[in-house]
């Protein structure tokens, strides 16, 4: 008999987990947001970010001393800023492009320098894993149109037909799923100067936008679609519900694909999988420092553009310790960070880019379990006066702090004794008391390479939540 309930609870359970498998989504908003979004990308909490085409042939774009804003640094929109005689930093595209290639030099003949001739994708993958990073989301076509595959979809103009003459996105995913991370792309759904755009929004929705994208699911099996580009029409235009439905009910990819909000220009924060930020940004709203209640990714490059920038010095760079705490911000905020690199024309990560990830890579080897599966502690974000973040694992409470104390510091509202601290790289005890839910750490003093802090340091409190 007890054998017999058994099987019935089983096979209930079986059948529960397989309708659950088995749900369908229809193409509304109301049914795609209900999708949860996949749990491996919540706890993959870093990302690369790389943006590559022919933008980075040129690769120039204006600086916050030339008194551009934040989107006018982006070296990526060159041919649009080019083209734009309206917009403020047309001159300063103008100028650099009339002097350096002439004035009748058009912006598709960047094609024959974007050859690609240094692109080692088994290079790049190695770093992104020594970078300790969990996912890269690629370029896949930006706003320029030019695909990064042998896209049937952009005949001519892309890095298969011309250029290189090579399955750049094919290549780099080989070599990124083989050291076992996510890989993803993005997809900007508006093209610049695509004459089926202005002309027959329609024919290029349904013609080439949607039966593009699903060559891409179909073709590489990606975990990331991050589309882009989606301001100038609601969802519905971009059909965006009816993609969706195929790609959770139908992809070879429906149960571990991972997308963001970007599907229409009343979607983000709203509408789609995890949430987005930009420096901070969504759309105009600056969102730094707020707790989102609700998956999310801030999305950045090292310097003020996502396309490589030889225009670029030493100071227009985030430096290791700078990015470092701005992972430990992002993910005390329960957010993830997808940080940008981009490549030259010939295909190398800039050595500055590299060093910077290395630098990334190695405090993460230290002090990931900080990181890594954590989410953020509700009692609070941060503690500022003693220059702490907090995140949590479990009973686990992870105090990062972005100093090392001189001297004790208190964590308020602890729930619990904890069992022990310690701090993480460092195989010394750390003495604490507690008084309440008042608990004080002594940090114990570091020789130079005693530790695995260097940028940010972080207590355990054990068994304490």
């Amino acid at each position: 008999m007890k054998q017999f309930i058994f099987i019935l609870i089983l096979t209930g359970i079986m059948q529960t987990t397989n309708v659950a498998a088995q749900k369908k989504y229809e193409a509304t908003w109301s049914s795609i947001d209900s999708r949860p979004v996949p749990q491996w990308f919540t706890d993959a909490k870093f990302g690369i970010f790389i943006h590559w085409g022919l933008y980075s042939v040129p690769a120039w774009g204006p600086l916050p001393s030339d008194g551009a804003g934040i989107y006018d640094c982006y070296a990526e929109w060159y041919w649009y800023k080019l083209m734009d005689k309206d917009n403020k930093v047309n001159p300063l595209f103008t100028a650099f492009h009339n002097r350096i290639y002439g004035e009748d030099f058009k912006y598709q003949d960047f094609v024959k320098d974007f050859n690609c001739e240094m692109f080692k994708p088994e290079d790049w993958a190695g770093l992104f894993r020594k970078a300790g990073a969990r996912y890269v989301v690629l370029t896949s076509k930006h706003h320029e149109g030019f695909a990064l595959w042998p896209s049937e979809h952009s005949w001519n103009w892309n890095a298969m037909d011309v250029g290189p003459h090579r399955d750049l996105a094919g290549e780099l995913t080989d070599a990124v799923k083989k050291e076992g991370l996510h890989m993803g792309f993005y997809y900007s759904l508006y093209e610049w100067y695509n004459p089926l755009y202005p002309n027959d929004l329609d024919k290029y929705v349904d013609e080439h936008m949607i039966p593009q994208m699903k060559d891409l699911v179909t073709r590489y099996e990606p975990d990331i679609i991050w589309p882009d580009g989606e301001w100038d029409h609601p969802s519905a235009t971009w059909k965006s519900e009816q993609f969706l439905a195929w790609l959770y009910n139908e992809s070879p990819v429906r149960e571990t694909i991972v997308v963001n909000d970007r599907w229409g220009k009343e979607t983000r924060s709203k509408h789609g999988g995890f949430y987005t930020t930009e420096y901070d940004l969504s759309h105009d709203d600056n969102l730094k420092d707020k707790r989102i209640m609700h998956p999310w990714e801030e999305c950045r490059g090292i310097g003020h553009s996502f396309g490589y920038n030889r225009n670029e010095n030493l100071e227009d760079y985030s430096t290791s310790e700078q990015l470092v705490h701005l992972l430990v911000d992002k993910v005390s905020l329960g957010g993830n960070l997808l940080l940008n690199v981009g490549p030259t024309a010939d295909g190398r990560i800039p050595v500055i880019m590299q060093q910077r990830l290395i630098d990334i890579g190695r405090w993460l080897n230290g002090n990931g379990e900080a990181i890594y599966a954590t989410k953020a502690w509700d009692v609070a974000v941060k503690q500022p006066e003693i220059h702490a973040h907090f995140t949590t694992k479990g009973k686990d409470l992870y105090v990062i702090c972005t100093k090392y104390p001189d001297k004790s510091i208190t964590i308020r509202n602890v729930p619990r004794k904890p069992a022990n601290i310690r701090l993480l790289g460092n195989n010394t005890k750390v003495k604490h008391s507690c008084n309440g839910k008042n608990v004080t750490i002594s940090p114990p003093e570091l020789s130079p390479s005693g530790n695995a802090g260097e940028y940010a340091w972080v207590f355990k409190l054990e068994n304490c939540l």
